[in-house]
């Protein structure tokens, strides 16, 4: 004689749940509560993309205006950021300007360059690279060429003078600081300073 299987819930067959998976109701796009607020979702996008990198306000407000947020709510929750200090434009250009100087040894018309691109206002990008003075751009300079130089030993006297200036140009630096220095330094390496004149200014 087969025997009947007892549940736990009763004799009978048991209750077929409503999900496979899951004993819980699942709740409807009403209980769910309603989306997110333009506001909102300018908040969370503006939190995620300052998660472990500044970025200036210019910067935010482009990326919300690429996603569809609008103006006013973007500069609503822009301006709420900007005064409990989460953006700092000023403290933006400062840290770019050493980090960039150091890392890369960009003078202060590249560096002024770049902060012009991400929306950073001309008196702070000009507080900034007031940070570096003509002497320290020279000696950054100078160690610039230093370690081009010997890569550039082989080549004739023009063709080094045009790789050294040009690399300081791309840096930022201008004509007559580039070619100072690389002077500088052919003289320094025993390069014949009478040979210099055919292809440097009198500087």
């Amino acid at each position: 004689m087969t025997r009947r299987t007892e549940w736990p819930d009763g004799p009978g067959r048991p209750e077929r749940p409503d999900r496979p998976d899951s004993g819980a109701p699942s709740l409807s796009r009403a209980e769910q509560g309603p989306p997110p607020g333009p506001e909102e979702q300018a908040r969370a996008i503006c939190l995620r993309l300052l998660t472990g990198t500044p970025r200036t306000r210019k910067q935010l407000a482009d990326a919300l205006r690429t996603r569809g947020i609008p103006d006013d709510a973007a500069q609503e929750v822009l301006s709420r950021f900007e005064g409990v200090g989460l953006i700092d434009d000023a403290a933006f250009a400062e840290a770019w300007v050493e980090s960039r100087h150091h890392s890369r040894g960009l003078a202060r018309r590249a560096l002024a360059r770049e902060l012009r691109t991400k929306g950073v206002d001309s008196a702070l990008i000009d507080e900034a690279v007031g940070q570096l003075d003509a002497d320290q751009e020279e000696r950054t300079a100078r160690e610039l060429v230093e370690r081009k130089l010997r890569a550039t030993r082989g080549l004739d006297r023009e063709k080094r003078i045009r790789r050294l200036a040009g690399m300081l140009a791309r840096k930022g630096y201008s004509e007559g600081l580039a070619l100072r220095v690389v002077r500088r330094a052919l003289e320094e390496e025993g390069e014949d300073p009478d040979l210099l004149e055919h292809h440097l200014p009198d500087l």
